[in-house]
């Protein structure tokens, strides 16, 4: 196995201002992207606003990126949670909350008892502490390593773990206690 970076020569390329390189670029990061911003703003449309402002920073700093630290991956993970942080702070000044207000979904058509688990789940991550719904995020929907994550989150593994349990414990109170309500 080879610790190569397989993102390297295209982030070399858009360093370079290889507008090609740019677009494979977004093909490859753009779905997990979202997904990882819409799993920490509970919002898709902010979500795709956050991937769009991290492919922009790639494009004006990719030449400032240097193989050998941390892979790309592991760079843009950690550039969109920052623009997720920041959406979520400006959230606190203007609403005084940090939870995002959700709309009834109303009744599935299909009768799906997944789907509604689903929703359960996510509403659920918006209502834990942000540093937790991150670990959540980020080891289980983006399929990091603990090694990874905790890479991504500039924290040692130990402490990606401790946040990963406490995340697990409170998500389980908090749906526990919207199944003792059904």
């Amino acid at each position: 196995m080879t610790d190569a970076d397989p993102d390297e020569d295209l982030v070399r390329r858009v360093g370079a201002g290889d507008e090609v390189a740019m677009q494979i670029l977004i093909k490859r990061k753009l779905p997990r992207l979202v997904a990882l911003a819409a799993r920490m703003l509970g919002d898709r449309t902010e979500a795709e606003d956050v991937a769009q402002e991290a492919f922009v920073r790639i494009w004006r700093n990719a030449s400032r990126w240097r193989p050998g630290g941390a892979r790309f991956d592991t760079w843009i993970h950690r550039v969109a949670l920052n623009l997720c942080y920041d959406r979520l702070r400006r959230r606190r000044e203007w609403s005084g909350s940090d939870l995002p207000e959700f709309a009834d979904p109303g009744e599935d058509p299909n009768g799906g008892r997944l789907e509604d688990m689903s929703r359960g789940v996510e509403r659920a991550l918006q209502r834990i502490a942000p540093r937790q719904r991150e670990a959540i995020v980020l080891t289980y929907y983006q399929e990091m390593s603990n090694i990874e994550a905790a890479a991504a989150m500039e924290i040692s593994v130990e402490a990606l773990e401790s946040l990963l349990a406490r995340g697990r414990r409170s998500l389980r109170t908090i749906l526990m206690r919207g199944a003792d309500h059904d």
